[in-house]
């Protein structure tokens, strides 16, 4: 301590020079923080099967539009059961989802009496097919998911594969709904403008030849059709049902394109084509070098082959981000097991490096690759040219 100027050395050092000792978790707390991790992901999952339901039944959209509603409006509007409409209503409150209005001072009579209403913000989120804030198709992409569970364990016994189709008509319908809006807004909007040179070529003459492989239900093949409408824009998938979906998607929005259900590696066939698009694709693919060493051979002079998919780490990290551990679950669950129904198989999985696809890009043939400076928290982009 300092007395008149002069300091005394005191025997305990002052708190701010101890260093910090690290607290390190018991056992018990570790357990208790998996534990609550996982009740949240528990809790998470169940609000998804309710967004599925709402999204399915149309529920959300009765509740759009309307002001309020009540149970029993809400079953006459929608066309289900009353019971069913309060209790699906009151998780949904729960869950923050709806706004709820009491009324009644009788318990009984205030449960079926209480108007709930759906805000614009969460709307958008949960329903708006073109808005960048969608995520509500991820309940659909869940079920699927789990409906293919069984054939999952089975593939992990055995080492084989699960197909694509295994996963549904729900599955399907919320990938394409979760990338329409990503497809509306970035991808002619956004990311192809920035790419000059090809951006020029798509929009002038003579006609450029457009290939987008793996389309699944054709929202990215409407969207470079509306932007690029001098050019040919063709939709390949190898899923019938996406293929079809994909038609009758053209049609509603008055989109002339067309459709063919063919292997990636056998649209070269139906070229030459100025670009090649791949998006979340290469990864699913069982021989994607074989693919893109064909599909290099389909491009006209100065053609690009463009593949948009996943961004990752440079590097395998673990404990990872949210990002990883998302592309992670999604991979080990559908992506790696899709890919590994054609044998043999490179088995990328969903997790794939930049690394990889210089590989494969390089290992097909390709003279240049390009990983392209693209703003996207989301997405990487390669360009691949011969």
């Amino acid at each position: 301590m300092t007395s008149a100027g002069i300091t005394t050395a005191t025997t305990t050092p002052p708190t701010s020079h101890v260093p910090a000792l690290a607290s390190v978790p018991s056992p018990d707390e570790v357990a208790g923080a998996l534990a609550g991790r996982l009740l949240e992901s528990t809790i998470g999952a169940f609000e998804l099967l309710g967004v599925y339901l709402g999204r399915r039944l149309g529920l959300y959209d009765c509740l759009r539009a309307a002001a309020s509603t009540t149970p029993a409006e809400l079953a006459a509007r929608a066309g289900i059961d009353e019971r069913y409409a309060r209790e699906w209503l009151e998780q949904q409150a729960v869950a923050g989802f709806l706004t709820v209005e009491e009324v009644g001072d009788d318990l009984a009579r205030g449960a079926s009496e209480r108007r709930y209403a759906l805000p614009e913000a969460h709307a958008v989120v949960l329903i708006e097919d073109e808005h960048p804030a969608l995520t509500g198709p991820v309940g659909e992409m869940l079920v699927g998911v789990a409906s293919a569970m069984p054939d999952v364990l089975d593939a992990f016994r055995s080492g084989a594969g699960v197909p694509y189709e295994r996963y549904g008509a729900d599955f399907r319908r919320g990938q394409g709904a979760m990338n329409r809006p990503v497809f509306a807004h970035d991808l002619t909007g956004a990311w192809l403008p920035q790419i000059a040179d090809l951006h020029a070529r798509l929009a002038a003459d003579p006609p450029a030849r457009i290939a987008d492989v793996g389309c699944g239900v054709g929202w990215s093949t409407i969207a470079l059709a509306r932007a690029y409408p001098r050019a040919r824009v063709t939709g390949y998938d190898l899923d019938q049902g996406s293929i079809v979906e994909a038609s009758a998607n053209a049609s509603d929005a008055g989109v002339s394109v067309s459709f063919a259900r063919k292997d990636a590696g056998a649209v070269a066939a139906d070229g030459p084509f100025e670009l090649v698009l791949i998006f979340q694709a290469l990864h699913d693919m069982s021989r994607p070098t074989e693919v893109l060493a064909t599909l290099r051979g389909a491009l006209a002079p100065g053609g690009s082959v463009l593949v948009v998919d996943h961004r990752v780490a440079d590097a395998f990290v673990a404990p990872g981000d949210a990002a990883e551990r998302l592309i992670y679950g999604f991979s080990t669950v559908h992506c790696l097991p899709v890919s590994l129904t054609e044998q043999p198989s490179e088995a990328i999985g969903t997790v794939i490096r930049c690394c990889t696809v210089e590989r494969c890009a390089r290992e097909a043939g390709f003279a240049r690759f390009e990983a392209l400076a693209i703003d996207s928290p989301l997405y990487a982009f390669y360009r691949l040219r011969a």
